[in-house]
């Protein structure tokens, strides 16, 4: 009961607090934004640390690159599914679910994850090149049950933000919808190849508050058809458009390999995405995870160099571009590294298998024999967090692709099984792919480090 009060006194004041913020900035502009941030840390106190708010009121209070960028999405998005995301990403995820994560953790002797990623289904509507998914069966599903359960037992663990891949998860529209009006108080973002949009799922979105897409790009046409199938780009352009005409908030998920990712961080490319309306562009390293797939396709260190220092150039404060972006594999040093194994997430395949990573296919709990809970409790899991950071350079953050002799002790110490539900992988098999790569990104990462770590 008492937790209900404060968690109810709590939402309210950060959700009059943006919504005051909101029509100040429509006034005022930067100084509304700077408004925002001193009311949104009244109530998240030290859920960031003290120079997280001052870099944000330094960069939110002159007229710069991330006040038009805000300045834009309040003019281009539908200001109440703009709230109904702040409110249940913001404040039920990344603040009431992280900290009752942390809390309930640390009461039970686990690590409980801030996120979930789960796939609602094995089928896609397309076959792309390198993806480990499309060689899944098409025929595994999660039931709506099934669904409902995650999310629900997630929520007594506090897990508030959930994230659907797939197989394309636009294949089980219907019910995600359905999933997402129950826990209005979750949000819901799907990555998709965004060929299965349509007017009526934007008005579910608009609706719902709580569902944001992030479709996948492998570049300009030529580039993204290729990997895609013939028509798929023209298709991810009319999605946009559709949103972008609804109100909607969208972003890009992006793949980089060893023939893109110079691309698909280009000046043009990226007006081309800020142009089209994209508020986010996750960028993701190309895993070697599958039988059949080779290294060819893998990012060299040089690239993976030049990616380090290209984000950090497009997100700064200053100079680069108004967009957000992420680069997974780059970042690890702003979370201590590897975040998976249920430190901060973990997956859950369409077979049910609950993975410590979606690109990390082994496990020894399944949702259909255990709780949730019991399932987070799993040896690999254990192995994992004890184990975490695998690296003491932030910059080797994966157990797999920089630390494969740690994924291979921790998968044979703890009995995991392969969850590859086509060709059972083994984890030698995958490690030994990744063995000189791990040896030629030691020196480099060693190089950054201590150019941005010197002490």
């Amino acid at each position: 009961m008492e937790y209900g009060l404060k968690h109810a006194a709590e939402r309210k004041a950060f959700e009059s607090a943006v919504s005051a913020a909101m029509r100040k900035a429509d006034k005022s502009g930067s100084e509304g934004y700077v408004e925002m941030v001193n009311a949104i840390q009244k109530v998240l106190g030290d859920a960031w640390p003290e120079h997280a708010y001052d870099n944000l009121r330094e960069a939110l209070g002159k007229d710069g690159k991330w006040t038009g960028y805000f300045n834009n999405l309040l003019k281009n998005t539908d200001r109440e599914y703009l709230k109904g995301l702040l409110m249940s990403f913001g404040f039920e995820g990344g603040f009431t679910g992280f900290h009752r994560t942390r809390k309930l953790g640390q009461e039970l002797g686990i690590k409980i994850p801030w996120i979930i990623l789960f796939d609602p289904t094995s089928a896609c509507n397309l076959h792309c090149t390198g993806c480990w998914a499309s060689e899944y069966s098409h025929q595994l599903n999660l039931s709506w049950e099934d669904m409902d359960r995650i999310v629900t037992e997630g929520k007594e663990l506090g897990i508030h933000a959930y994230v659907m891949t797939g197989g394309e998860p636009m294949v089980r529209k219907r019910d995600i919808v359905r999933l997402a009006r129950k826990h209005s108080d979750c949000g819901f973002m799907l990555f998709t190849n965004g060929t299965l949009v349509d007017q009526q799922f934007c008005d579910d979105m608009r609706s719902c508050k709580n569902i944001v897409l992030s479709m996948s790009i492998e570049g300009d046409e030529q580039a993204t058809d290729a990997r895609r199938g013939a028509g798929t780009f023209r298709k991810v352009m009319d999605a946009m458009d559709l949103l972008r005409s609804n109100g909607l908030a969208y972003g890009t998920s992006i793949c980089y390999t060893r023939a893109n990712c110079e691309a698909v961080t280009s000046d043009k490319f990226l007006d081309f995405l800020i142009n089209k309306g994209v508020a986010f562009s996750w960028y993701f390293h190309f895993m070697p995870v599958g039988m059949d797939t080779t290294m060819d396709l893998v990012p060299t260190v040089e690239q993976r160099k030049y990616m380090y220092h290209r984000i950090r150039e497009i997100r700064g404060f200053e100079g680069g571009k108004p967009i957000f972006c992420m680069d997974f594999q780059n970042d690890g040093e702003f979370v201590s590294g590897c975040i998976a194994g249920g430190k901060y997430y973990c997956h859950i395949n369409p077979n049910g298998d609950v993975e410590p990573c979606v690109f990390i296919h082994y496990s020894g709990a399944n949702i259909h024999d255990m709780p949730l809970l019991d399932c987070l409790k799993q040896p690999l899991f254990k192995a994992y967090q004890e184990a975490q950071p695998f690296n003491r350079n932030l910059l080797q953050p994966c157990p797999m692709l920089e630390n494969p002799q740690m994924l291979r002790k921790m998968v044979e110490a703890t009995g995991a099984k392969s969850t590859d539900m086509m060709e059972p992988e083994s984890c030698t098999h995958l490690c030994e792919k990744c063995e000189h790569y791990a040896q030629e990104w030691a020196p480099v990462a060693k190089e950054l480090w201590n150019e941005n770590h010197p002490s």
